[in-house]
């Protein structure tokens, strides 16, 4: 006889997650364990860490996944730890070695080398990657030994900081914007120096205006009672924190949710953050145009209003819908 499944109910939660991903666990799987712990009915995540990789990755619960590409656009922040003098079939620690060369590297040297890839850049998808060619992964052509010509892609390198390291292993706080592949700039530093590299650790500390402080990890979170977790959770607009505010009376709020626009004297602005007017009543995102406020993803009066008028709701649940 089969032992019987016990189905755990799903609840309604809204809100943002700071997780601290592990090592060795790939993005979704996290998520999946979060949204367990959760009991949430609907979860994502805010773009992909491999699994060799940790650090911060957003997760958004319920009404907050409507926002989650705006995390994914975001410019990202890293920790990357670069092995010089050998090279590897991924360009990191997961690789088989293709070579091994002498290191003489200076502090001065790397930095002149990381200074070439800062600015605007061209980078060429590396084949161990989740890019999608026919509906296939670039890395299950690579497995097969299969070669897939990648166009070079625009990306933006901010900043390369040198924050530590000596001999063959250094440590750089890279900032960047987003689809830059860290592996194929460590693999660029290294040629560039002509010794190789490849990168042997990576710690994603921030995504737009989130970072890494008071993120919790998985085993953080299970030791939590579920009122804990649920108090842990970041309110929607935590994702659009950088974002200007525009804050509108009870009427004009009423039809923005309807997805009108609404005339404002405020200068165009191409990414803006609406309320209503309660401190925490956040109502979508939105851009300015030629003295018009343009809705581009809203919230829906049940969550904003709905929510509120729900006294058999719990209190976590109300704030974490109207921000």
């Amino acid at each position: 006889m089969q032992p019987q499944r016990i189905r755990i109910p799903r609840r309604a939660v809204h809100g943002v997650l700071l997780l601290d991903k592990p090592l060795g666990l790939s993005s979704n799987d996290a998520l999946q364990k979060a949204k367990r712990l959760y009991r949430a009915e609907k979860a994502g995540h805010t773009g992909t860490l491999d699994p060799l990789a940790t650090g911060l990755l957003p997760l958004c619960f319920g009404a907050a996944t409507k926002f989650s590409q705006i995390s994914l656009d975001a410019d990202k922040r890293y920790l990357a730890t670069l092995k010089l003098g050998i090279t590897t079939t991924t360009a990191d620690a997961e690789g088989d070695v293709i070579e091994t060369r002498e290191v003489n590297v200076s502090h001065e040297r790397l930095q002149a080398a990381c200074e070439r890839f800062t600015g605007p850049i061209r980078q060429v998808p590396p084949m161990h990657s989740a890019l999608k060619r026919d509906g296939k992964a670039l890395y299950e052509y690579a497995r097969a030994g299969i070669e897939i010509e990648r166009e070079a892609r625009a990306v933006t390198i901010h900043a390369i900081d040198i924050v530590g390291g000596e001999n063959d292993t250094w440590t750089l706080d890279v900032r960047c914007s987003k689809g830059t592949y860290i592996r194929t700039l460590a693999e660029d530093i290294g040629a560039a120096l002509g010794c190789g590299a490849h990168l042997s650790a990576l710690r994603r500390t921030g995504s737009g205006a989130l970072s890494l402080a008071g993120a919790l990890t998985l085993e953080q979170l299970g030791a939590m009672s579920e009122s804990e977790r649920d108090a842990s959770l970041l309110d929607a607009d935590a994702l659009l924190a950088d974002w200007p505010v525009v804050r509108l009376e009870t009427e004009d709020a009423g039809r923005f949710l309807t997805g009108l626009r609404r005339r404002t004297a405020l200068p165009d602005a191409a990414h803006v953050r609406v309320y209503g007017p309660e401190p925490k009543a956040f109502l979508g995102g939105a851009h300015i145009s030629a003295g018009e406020l343009i809705s581009t993803r809203l919230l829906s009066p049940v969550e904003v209003q709905g929510l509120l008028a729900s006294p058999e709701l719990n209190p976590r649940e109300v704030k974490a819908a109207t921000p």
